[in-house]
């Protein structure tokens, strides 16, 4: 597969044109149309001849969005297919501050945590930089939105995948999605969802960013987490708190710990009195979601009483507490259903 010119940063992409002998300017042209989702053909300030090399050595297309599903509350979740027949999903969620863009990192998932439907195939290959932008190139453009005015606002990396597995692919796309000559998102408008591979978390708080950092945390203890999350096997909670600690410190970012609430696994006011005590001296903030059911899968949602319950305790405790809306529950709202649902039909 050859390499996408969505995956050049612009200094990449500025030494390619000045090496086929173009004047610097070209690589701004060609960087701001294809944010614009403009293929090679399509770009009518760019010479033939320099088209026509940039050919010889690169893809030059998008993803194509080949299914969407509109949710009653408004959230879309689109299916993407890749330039080489592989399938990825996301979605959008709308908001009073503009649209939120979930992306996903991998085709697939080999972290294997028991609740998730990303995990079902085990991990097919990691997405590229220029696939991963991509998907915010394609979904910004399908709601009318440019360069100037973006109508995507901000990116969580949190669909199928593991962001932090597929690590310089992520680092790449995260300065391509800051550069000025393209989106242009801030650090700030960008977040990464990780299960909590350490050393990663160590290496990304010292590249001195300040991109969100949210750790799907799921469990107060060692024990409940080994069972729901297997990568957690090989690092107990407590040396990760202390690499978030550590990433808070060096960003001076707080801390998002997701917690998807599983009824009677990890719901009691006993977990939740655990979690609030190991998580009281980081600065941080709890995002209880409650469990949205995957086919297959044996674990059930809980109701609104367990979730207030959970809640008031870690308040309780002066822990900073939101509860996600239930977003998309009507068109397989959880990561990697719908790309399954595709796959199963096809075969």
């Amino acid at each position: 597969m050859r390499e996408s010119l969505l995956s050049l940063t612009f200094e990449r992409l500025m030494d390619e044109v000045i090496s086929l002998g173009e004047k610097s300017y070209r690589a701004s042209q060609l960087f701001n149309a294809l944010h614009l989702g403009k293929s090679l053909d399509e770009m009518t300030n760019i010479p033939a001849l320099l088209k026509s090399q940039l050919k010889k050595s690169y893809d030059d297309k998008c993803l194509e969005i080949i299914k969407e599903q509109v949710s009653k509350d408004g959230t879309r979740k689109f299916l993407y297919k890749l330039n080489d027949g592989n399938i990825v999903e996301g979605v959008l969620m709308e908001y009073k501050f503009g649209y939120t863009l979930c992306v996903s990192t991998q085709v697939g998932c080999r972290m294997n945590c028991s609740f998730c439907a990303s995990c079902l195939d085990g991990l097919v290959r990691n997405l590229t930089a220029g696939e991963i932008m991509s998907q915010v190139i394609m979904v910004n453009k399908y709601l009318g939105g440019d360069i100037k005015t973006r109508k995507v606002t901000n990116i969580v990396l949190m669909g199928s995948g593991e962001p932090l597995d597929n690590y310089e692919n992520v680092l790449d796309f995260i300065k391509i999605a800051n550069d000025k000559h393209g989106l242009n998102y801030s650090d700030r408008n960008i977040s990464l969802s990780t299960c909590g591979l350490v050393q990663n978390i160590y290496k990304l708080a010292d590249e001195n960013r300040q991109i969100n950092l949210c750790l799907s945390l799921h469990a107060p203890t060692d024990e409940i987490r080994h069972v729901l999350m297997p990568v957690s096997k090989s690092t107990t909670i407590d040396e990760l708190l202390k690499a978030c600690k550590y990433y808070a410190t060096k960003t001076n970012r707080r801390i998002l710990f997701e917690y998807i609430l599983i009824n009677g696994i990890n719901s009691s006011k006993e977990c939740a009195r655990i979690l609030a005590k190991k998580i009281a001296k980081i600065n941080s903030i709890v995002n209880l979601i409650n469990y949205n059911e995957v086919e297959g899968k044996p674990y059930k949602a809980c109701n609104s009483d367990t979730i207030n319950n959970f809640a008031n305790v870690l308040k309780s405790y002066n822990i900073s507490v939101t509860t996600r809306r239930s977003l998309g529950k009507d068109i397989d709202g959880a990561c990697g259903q719908l790309r399954r649902k595709f796959i199963e039909n096809k075969e």
